[in-house]
């Protein structure tokens, strides 16, 4: 079943047209990737969907419900989107970085009321990246870059969200670091039943971790299918894979 559905969408900034018609879908449970060579509007994409890019053209929906439409009164703020169950990891991290660990994760948790919630979750991210358990009181800013990645991912997950919007994850990163970065992604797909919308420019290893991909050039989508298809595509493999 899909749970997103983006249909037809246009975001333009000015004269310059960042997304063109752009249609695809995510059905629960997947991990979908969306590749590109950089500056594709795979970004802004995302932001789209979490209404920090307006629409000029289309819909998207989220459980068959409209969040983000070309008429501002019917698309939802936000903070709705977000307590509706949709997560964004922001390219670069984008980490608070004067503050320790645990009150970035505190940010996380901003939708929730309830302080025992808050805490057990918590305690569930640092079992889950036990280096962060380690450095709770540390200032973000003194992490590395993996580390960085790893609690912005978990400051997402502080929300218990349905789904969640990885944005260049293993940007900067060593390959070490993205593989396991990678395997935190597929155990919180598999386990904690999250579905992954991933955007990356490490075409090979956004294919290889998803079920389905598309290809974007331009602001459109030029190819679309199951990861395994496109990883074997001439085309995909010319552009993006070195082949």
């Amino acid at each position: 079943m899909a749970l997103l559905n983006i249909d037809n969408i246009s975001v333009s900034y000015g004269s310059i047209k960042a997304l063109k018609q752009v249609s695809m879908h995510v059905n629960e449970g997947d991990i979908v990737s969306l590749i590109g060579a950089n500056g594709a509007g795979k970004s802004t994409l995302l932001k789209a969907i979490v209404g920090l890019e307006p629409l000029v053209e289309g819909s998207i929906t989220f459980e068959d419900e409209i969040i983000c439409c070309d008429t501002v009164s019917k698309s939802v703020p936000t903070e709705k989107i977000a307590k509706k169950g949709i997560a964004l990891v922001p390219e670069g991290r984008r980490v608070f970085a004067d503050m320790s660990v645990e009150e970035n994760l505190d940010m996380g948790a901003f939708l929730i009321r309830d302080e025992e919630v808050i805490r057990k979750k918590k305690e569930e991210m640092y079992d889950f990246f036990p280096i962060l358990g380690a450095r709770r009181k540390q200032k973000t800013r003194s992490l590395s870059g993996g580390e960085q990645q790893m609690m912005a991912i978990a400051r997402a997950l502080m929300s218990s969200p349905r789904m969640i919007l990885l944005d260049e994850p293993g940007l900067g990163l060593a390959p070490l670091i993205i593989q396991d970065i990678f395997d935190k992604i597929a155990y919180i797909n598999k386990s904690e039943n999250v579905t992954v919308f991933l955007v990356e420019q490490n075409a090979r290893m956004a294919l290889k971790a998803s079920t389905e991909g598309y290809v974007m050039e331009n602001g459109r989508i030029v190819l679309s299918g199951s990861s395994k298809d496109l990883l074997n595509n001439d085309s995909v493999q010319s552009a993006y894979l070195g082949a």
